[in-house]
């Protein structure tokens, strides 16, 4: 389904600024959801919505009449906040739909599936959380797109030619490996909303050189992408089988659990 009114979370943050004017300038009725209304302005056509991302009754305020998502966000920090923020705003907005659909576009990180084992992941867990939260967009049934971008704005001069890879076991140690403009991150992740090639699609996003493509040129490389498998354990095309559901914590397992729950009461009711 496409959709007409997004909720853009994240919206303040380096990429999110930058995915509600693409928004706006397809079309969308624009919301978006920050901390403090006074310190931001996305112009007359957006509307601004406060609340808290951690909170789920701000979340069921922030969505209501909402039919697409769009998370950038991202904390930066260690265990606790990248769970509270990078997984706690996807699994809040899902408990707020209350297994009503809704299209997704998410961001996480290139490389995330790979990339579980290393001093970086170990210290801050931030990739364990946002490959939990892509789970969770997985089992709640709705219709999705994942992307992974690389490196924000660390291209090449002339690289401004977007490429989607599927390559998840490969580790990438630096921007050298893909980087690609927070522009471009943006353009994708709306113009996946509206497009049905890019449903069930999770891939890494990077830029090489050549000109940049324009919306519609987006469709086949969207088009291109192997889908997602059906079920558990809920991970992408070509994940890893390095993250199993056991060994999770409890509450994410019970997490997991509701929100495939309801999707499957949606569906069978």
């Amino acid at each position: 389904m496409k959709p007409t009114h997004v909720l853009f979370v994240g919206a303040t943050g380096s990429v999110g600024r930058y995915a509600v004017h693409e928004g706006l300038a397809q079309g969308y009725r624009v919301r978006a959801l920050v901390r403090n209304a006074s310190r931001v302005c996305f112009g007359p056509n957006a509307e601004v919505r406060e609340g808290d991302l951690t909170n789920v009754d701000d979340m069921r305020h922030a969505l209501n009449g909402i039919d697409g998502i769009v998370f950038t966000m991202g904390a930066n920090g260690g265990p606790t906040l990248n769970e509270a923020v990078d997984y706690g705003a996807v699994k809040n907005a899902l408990d707020a739909l209350g297994g009503r659909p809704a299209r997704i576009a998410l961001m996480t990180a290139i490389g995330l599936a790979a990339d579980m084992d290393t001093e970086y992941n170990r210290s801050t867990q931030a990739h364990d959380w946002k490959r939990r939260s892509e789970r969770l967009v997985r089992a709640s049934g709705n219709e999705y797109t994942i992307v992974r971008p690389g490196w924000f704005d660390m291209e090449g001069l002339d690289d401004h030619r977007i490429r989607f890879q599927q390559d998840q076991r490969r580790v990438y140690t630096g921007p050298g490996d893909g980087s690609i403009s927070r522009r471009q991150i943006a353009q994708t992740l709306v113009a996946a909303l509206g497009c049905e090639a890019a449903n069930r699609k999770t891939f890494n996003l990077v830029d090489e050189p050549g000109q940049a493509q324009s919306d519609a040129e987006l469709i086949a490389l969207f088009a291109a992408l192997e889908p997602d498998p059906h079920g558990a354990p809920f991970d992408g095309y070509d994940d890893p089988a390095n993250f199993p559901p056991c060994a999770q914590p409890k509450r994410v397992r019970e997490e997991l659990t509701r929100i495939a729950h309801q999707h499957t009461e949606r569906t069978t009711s």
